[in-house]
């Protein structure tokens, strides 16, 4: 029996190293995700972050002279979907975040929501009721299978530390409707420094950043 055990072990550390090699190789190919994104002439961001779920990135400026940052946010979606970011001033939860939401409807006309999260069961997603200054409005397209918003935003309380959050789901007769309530939807927070790039999150794994050079990305 006991070179039988021998073998399994062998065998289950193989397994191991296998499931290990995947994971760094998986790893590698998303730290690799937000540096490579391309954007059209005149949008340009410093720092990017490959966002730990829902396969979403987030490029941002960060201007401290007017503690303002210029932020595109991508996620993957169908067209009859939506994608949400925001930022949340009193915790790491939709409820209480000012969020931009993208959609677009059965012509393919893509529209952005700037509303504030009152609910969590049934918001009532009324535009123009953010609880941050936006002093460029926001804007959005829908390209290669995921959404981008751009939006210019004044960091709450001159502080370039912030909750910020993320979200995805469908439509309902080209109404907004409530997003999935899996792991990756659930986890889909992180309390970010605009500043350093660091990051920490809530259950999900550590984001990826990446600085990259001041320069202009054409699709």
């Amino acid at each position: 029996m006991a070179p039988r055990n021998h073998s399994a072990r062998l065998l289950a550390g193989a397994a191991l190293m296998l499931l290990l090699a995947a994971t760094t190789v998986a790893q590698q190919a998303q730290q690799q995700d937000c540096s490579s994104a391309k954007f059209p002439a005149g949008r340009s961001f410093q720092r990017c972050a490959t966002l730990p779920v829902l396969g979403a990135n987030l490029h941002w400026t960060y201007h401290p002279t007017n503690a303002t940052a210029d932020v595109a946010f991508r996620a993957p979606q169908s067209a009859d979907g939506w994608v949400a970011w925001g930022i949340n001033t009193n915790a790491l939860a939709m409820v209480g975040s000012s969020v931009f939401i993208a959609s677009q409807d059965g012509s393919g006309a893509v529209s952005v929501l700037a509303t504030y999260l009152d609910n969590s069961i049934a918001p009532s997603l009324a535009n123009n009721t953010l609880r941050l200054s936006v002093p460029v409005g926001p804007a959005a397209e829908y390209s290669g299978g995921a959404y981008t918003i751009y939006a210019r935003v004044e960091l709450p309380g001159n502080n370039t530390v912030q909750n910020t959050v993320w979200q995805a789901g469908p439509l309902s007769g080209g109404d907004i409707a409530m997003h999935p309530l899996s792991a990756s939807n659930l986890q889909s927070t992180m309390r970010l420094d605009f500043l350093s790039g660091n990051s920490s999150s809530t259950g999900a794994p550590s984001s990826n950043m990446h600085r990259r050079n001041l320069r202009e990305f054409r699709g």
